[in-house]
Parts: structure tokens; sequence; C-alpha cells
């Protein structure tokens, strides 16, 4: 049993598109998981997801080609550690606005020497089908460091950001970073739009793929035709309460 090979697809310059659980669901992850999904965030930095179910998210994507990464709250090592050590195939990192807080991001995620990740994977090794001792050599290398841009600092030090060694791939994070340039959710301003295309050029330039936000057909050609390799295409939650406000248009417009 392998992982889903995210990094290793990322590598081959596949497109991956994915999704933001916040629903502390596993049948939310495995829905998603099962309709085609190449990754899901598990997001514990806004939702209500504890340890017990975050495990049982993380397992929901098993038997498909979903790749469960888990957005921690803050780095430190007390939330990284058990998401990785449960099965998470990756961390999203937010809120990483230097080059210094890459690499202390890549340092939770790798065993000393070379990181600080503490050892214990007595969940993680079952899962991906290595005896505990074998769970090291075989997949240290192998979870996805994600980080979110979504601070000015991010932007004006995101050549930095890219040059980091283990970073994997970055998302504009544009609802945060839209809110910091005083323009919460307007992505068409001149000061959002500079911000983007800033990011763009360093981390295109860099080789490391990038994500955002693709919520329709039209935004997911847009972000697609200029370079980006990894579409945000929902939030469960947004998701279903767009569903359902939806009947409640059928059910009116009928009346």
């Amino acid at each position: 049993m392998a992982m889903s090979g995210m990094k290793q697809r990322l590598r081959a310059g596949e497109v991956l598109g994915g999704y933001v659980n916040i629903i502390p669901s596993a049948v939310s992850v495995q829905a998603l998981a099962a309709a085609g999904a190449d990754y899901v965030i598990i997001d514990q930095e806004h939702a209500p997801t504890g340890p017990e179910n975050l495990h049982a998210m993380i397992a929901a994507t098993q038997g498909t080609r979903c790749a469960p990464l888990v957005r921690v709250p803050k780095r430190d090592e007390a939330w990284v550690k058990p998401a990785l050590d449960l099965g998470a195939e990756g961390i999203c990192f937010p809120l990483v606005r230097t080059a210094e807080d890459a690499a202390h991001c890549v340092s939770l995620m790798r065993y000393p020497p070379r990181g600080r990740r503490g050892w214990g994977p007595f969940v993680a090794h079952a899962r991906w089908g290595a005896p505990l001792f074998e769970y090291l050599p075989r997949h240290q290398d192998d979870p996805v460091c994600m980080v979110l841009i979504e601070t000015v600092d991010a932007v004006a030090n995101i050549e930095a950001i890219c040059a980091v060694e283990g970073v994997d791939c970055a998302i504009l994070a544009a609802f945060d970073l839209s809110t910091e340039l005083g323009v919460p959710g307007r992505f068409d301003a001149p000061e959002f739009r500079a911000a983007a295309a800033q990011i763009e050029r360093a981390v295109f330039a860099a080789g490391i793929p990038l994500g955002a936000i693709a919520f329709t057909e039209a935004q997911t050609k847009d972000i697609l035709a200029r370079g980006y390799r990894l579409p945000v295409h929902g939030f469960d939650v947004l998701m279903l309460g767009g569903l359902a406000r939806q009947a409640v248009e059928w059910r009116t417009a009928a009346r």
C-alpha cells in the first residue's frame, strides 16, 4: 500500500483539483474522495475538527487517489506531528510570512537530523502498509508541504519563500489576502490584482505548483490558463449551503 503519490504527481506536472473540508465528517471526505478529488484539505484552523474526527476523515480517503492534507492552526509541532502520525499525506500551513517561516514548516515534517518531527507513526505505519520501523525510511519524504500565501508580508517575501527547499506547493489564499489589503472579497481590485501578479511571477519562476480558489467553470479555466495547477473547487459547508439555497429558489419560482 502506498500514499496517493501527490508529491510525485506534482513533480510530474499534473493539475490536481481539491476541496476544503470544514464539516468534521468522514462521510463528507469520503464523498469528495470517491467523486474524484485529487486532494482534500481537512481544516483545523477554522473548523471544529478534533483528533477523533481527524483520524476518521483521513482514513475516509482510503482506496482512492485522494490525498488527505491537514490545515493546522499554526506552525507548531503539537499540531503537525499528530496529523502526520494519523496518516495525513501533507500539511497545509497558514500565515507563512517569511522564508524563515517556510523553513520552520519544512522542519516540522522531517525527522532528525534533517528536521524536528518526533518519531511515533503508530497509526500512520498501518495506514500505509509499512512495518513500524520501516515507516521512516519508506515514507519520511512523501508528505506534501503546502504553504498559504495570505499576507502582505508573504507577498513582499514571496521570492525568498519559494527558494526554501522542501516547499512543495503554494496556495494564493484570496479571502485572507484581499482582507489584509483592505479590499475583502474584491478580487478585481487593483491592489489585489497587483499582489496576485507578484505572487504568480515568483512562484511560476521557481517552478512550484500554485493553487487558488476555482469555484466555477470560468474561474477554473482562467487560473489554469494562467499556469495554476492546484484549483480549489470548493468548501464542503459552502457547497451544501449553496445547494440548499438553490432548492429554495426552485420552490419559490414554482409558486
